[in-house]
Order: structure tokens, then sequence, then C-alpha cells
């Protein structure tokens, strides 16, 4: 992962502002997080940032690459630095966790929509909901 987040955009014509760096470290420290979730992270050090500049900042974030969203459920998105590779998302219905898997392992399903519709997926917005295997095992536990 590059925190190298300075050079990254000024090689694509823009500076690392307050709000900018304030909003990428935010998103760094809290990994799967909504734009309110940042935004309180954000006050912490700068008090007058607003929803809007937090919204603002994050579209262009992910305009240059430097973070990606993905929809973990009902609400707002979630982001996540673009960590220069994508991953799909598992999400646990029961207990609301995220598991983080590479691509590779929806490689052939994605050859399979490829094959059967012409269809190319977009994988880095990919959410599959389920449930992790701890909250699975607690009601094989249960049954026993």
């Amino acid at each position: 992962m590059s925190t190298d987040w300075k050079s990254d955009l000024r090689q694509r014509g823009y500076r690392l502002t307050p709000q900018r760096q304030l909003v990428l470290e935010a998103v760094d420290a809290l990994e799967h997080a909504t734009p309110d979730d940042i935004l309180v992270e954000v006050r912490r050090t700068a008090s007058g940032v607003n929803i809007s500049t937090v919204y603002r900042t994050l579209e262009l974030l992910e305009e240059l690459g430097l973070v990606s969203h993905a929809h973990l459920g009902h609400g707002a998105p979630t982001y996540h630095l673009a960590d220069r590779h994508h991953h799909l998302h598992l999400v646990c219905r029961d207990c609301s966790g995220v598991i983080e898997a590479d691509v590779e392992v929806a490689a052939e399903f994605k050859g399979k929509l490829r094959e059967t519709f012409g269809f190319e997926t977009d994988m880095k917005h990919f959410a599959i909901f389920g449930r992790c295997g701890d909250c699975a095992g607690k009601d094989a536990g249960a049954e026993s």
C-alpha cells in the first residue's frame, strides 16, 4: 500500500490539502468506513470540516484512484484505500464482519458471465452476503 499521497496527487496535478490528507488518513485508519464515519474521524482533528467537504473529497480521491467504495448493505457506501489491487467483500449478515477476498477467487464466475452473457464484471464494487465461519459455526454447535 502506498501512503505517498502527496506525490500521487501531485503527479495528477492536485495538491495534498489538509482536508484531503485528513480524509485519506481517516479512510486508511477506519478501513471500510461510511462518509459519516470518516467525518467523525476527520473532526477529531479539524472540527470545521463538514459532510459536503468529505463527499467532494471522496469523489475526487476515487476519480484519482486513491480510494474505492463498495456497497456492503443498506445505506451509504463504505470507502477504503484503493491499495492498487481489487478485492471482493464477503459480508456476514449476522455479525456484519467483512472479509476481503482476492478477485481471483471469482475468476471462473467472471469467465462464465463473459461466456454466457458477454458481460464484463467490475469486481472492485462487488459484495457477497452470507455468514462468516464463526457465525455459521455457532449454529452448528447449537444443533449438536
